[in-house]
């Protein structure tokens, strides 16, 4: 009775613990291109990198990169989250069809939020967050902001920047776990 009541504590400080580490940056919800609920705090203490996405954009083919990275070391942390945005008039036009675009084509398997504005006054909060972090609002597709595991600190990487270019992989790999 004593062992399960300590283990009920730990339980529930452990749950409040987590929930203490959510920073204010990861405090948004949304939902996935599917309608199932998207919590960033739940990435909390885990590398992210959020990359605002265009089905009709010249950069698509970096969805190839994207879900190679969140394959590889998914098991370390890593965490890839799109962001579908039609600010640049680039997005298929429903949220069934940017899913079945990236099932179908890029084999995607990261959770992808429904598609939302990212840039100027009409952007979501935490793309604003993102750009008040960084100093860079998304100037097109395929913006990347890497969120290191403290939830705090962003930096962000332009369009032509490859997912796995070098300048990316010397911030994300010290935030990776190691490899068993």
């Amino acid at each position: 009775m004593v062992r399960s009541s300590f283990c009920a504590v730990l339980l529930m400080t452990a749950g409040v613990a987590s929930a203490a580490d959510c920073t204010a940056l990861l405090k948004h919800e949304f939902k996935t291109l599917q309608g199932q609920p998207l919590n960033l705090c739940g990435m909390a203490g885990k590398p992210i990198l959020v990359v605002n996405t265009a089905s009709k954009c010249g950069y698509t083919r970096q969805f190839e990169t994207l879900e190679a990275m969140y394959k590889q070391y998914k098991a370390q942390g890593l965490m890839v989250v799109g962001f579908p945005s039609n600010d640049f008039k680039q997005e298929l036009a429903s949220n069934k069809e940017i899913g079945d675009f990236c099932k179908l084509t890029y084999f995607i398997e990261f959770p992808m939020a429904e598609a939302s504005s990212v840039k100027g006054e009409s952007a979501n909060p935490f793309f604003k967050a993102l750009a008040l972090a960084t100093g860079e609002a998304p100037k097109w597709n395929f913006q990347k902001y890497l969120i290191a595991p403290d939830g705090k600190t962003v930096y962000a990487f332009s369009t032509p920047t490859e997912p796995d270019a070098p300048e990316l992989m010397s911030k994300l790999k010290p935030m990776l776990k190691p490899t068993k």
